[in-house]
């Protein structure tokens, strides 16, 4: 028996090649993966002598801001050439040393560094000359330590001791502003004690990552904006949906909502695409707890994107991880 017109047959139904197809346009899917580009370790800092203990971490103007320790070190986020290392914050006859470095991000020019010592430093990005400091250091004053900064479209939020974000104009600090300023609104976290907290903002909304309320937190901008007064009595609550896993750090880029959550004692990379995350539809593109099978993540404490590159502060392997974000195109014949 000649089986070639029968294998042929058998190829024409897996490959999809009846006349009906012919000349049909393959349906594309795109696949995203990620692999293990480089690292960056105290043994790349200074003399290679020193620490290396990741927290918040920003990418502004190519450069890589890392909360380490008791200061603030700054990487070329191309090169990951260690740049400098910020120590304190110095205007004029002021000198204060940095001390429990636990966030920071970078707005119009200014770097904000929130510190577990109830103080938020701003400084200029390009020279890094003190502007203001918020708060004196006394937890009873402005801040009841500072665990988390995000700044965008004129607004500062400021996450600080259990359930409370507070939220000033960018306008409010200057080079004459005093230390005790007044917020202008507060949100509620719905639980929280003393854990480093990540947030970002995109579409109008505050997003926090809720790690111990186990959900995301959104607080829209405007409404934010509306109610700030009363706020300041009651702070608002975010519109939140259960979730099965906790967020612990979450940042927006043009395309993505980055994001390190935990589930038991796995910790997770996922991205999702911006659409589904504002609408509250956790589906991820990206979800992994290693690389290849390999090298799984620690705590993933802050993240950020640079081109194709991911940026992970794995707190517990005391180590930035630079990850390729890698695009695989897949056509499936109709």
């Amino acid at each position: 028996m000649n089986k070639i017109p029968f294998l042929l047959v058998l190829l024409c139904l897996f490959v999809g090649c009846s006349k009906d197809s012919e000349g049909a346009e393959p349906t594309t899917y795109n696949y995203f993966y990620p692999t293990d580009e480089a690292s960056i370790t105290a043994a790349q800092i200074g003399n290679g002598t020193g620490t290396l203990d990741p927290k918040g971490i920003a990418i502004a103007n190519e450069k890589l801001y890392v909360a380490n320790g008791d200061v603030l070190e700054v990487f070329n986020a191309v090169t990951l050439a260690h740049i400098k290392t910020i120590t304190e914050y110095k205007k004029g006859t002021t000198t204060i040393p940095m001390a429990a470095i636990t966030s920071v991000a970078v707005d119009k020019g200014r770097i904000y560094i929130g510190s577990r010592e109830s103080r938020l430093f701003v400084i200029d990005e390009t020279t890094n000359a003190g502007i203001s400091v918020l708060g004196n250091g006394q937890w009873w004053q402005t801040f009841v330590h500072v665990f988390g900064v995000v700044v965008r479209d004129g607004l500062v939020f400021v996450k600080e001791k259990e359930t409370s974000i507070k939220v000033f104009e960018t306008t409010q600090i200057t080079e004459s502003s005093e230390w005790n300023l007044k917020p202008i609104a507060k949100l509620n976290t719905l639980n929280g004690f003393d854990q480093i907290y990540s947030m970002d903002i995109d579409a109008g909304n505050l997003v926090v990552a809720g790690r111990d309320a186990k959900g995301y937190l959104y607080y829209n901008i405007d409404a934010i904006k509306a109610n700030a007064a009363q706020s300041l009595t009651e702070p608002i609550k975010p519109v939140t949906v259960p979730f099965d896993a906790k967020p612990i750090a979450v940042s927006f880029t043009k395309d993505w909502a980055i994001t390190s959550e935990n589930v038991g004692s796995n910790n997770y990379l996922r991205l999702y695409t911006k659409p589904d995350f504002m609408n509250r539809i956790f589906t991820a593109s990206v979800n992994a707890s290693d690389i290849l099978g390999q090298n799984p993540f620690g705590s993933i404490v802050g993240v950020a994107q640079l081109n194709d590159r991911l940026f992970l502060s794995d707190n517990t392997n005391k180590k930035i991880r630079v990850l390729k974000l890698n695009k695989s195109v897949i056509a499936e014949q109709r």
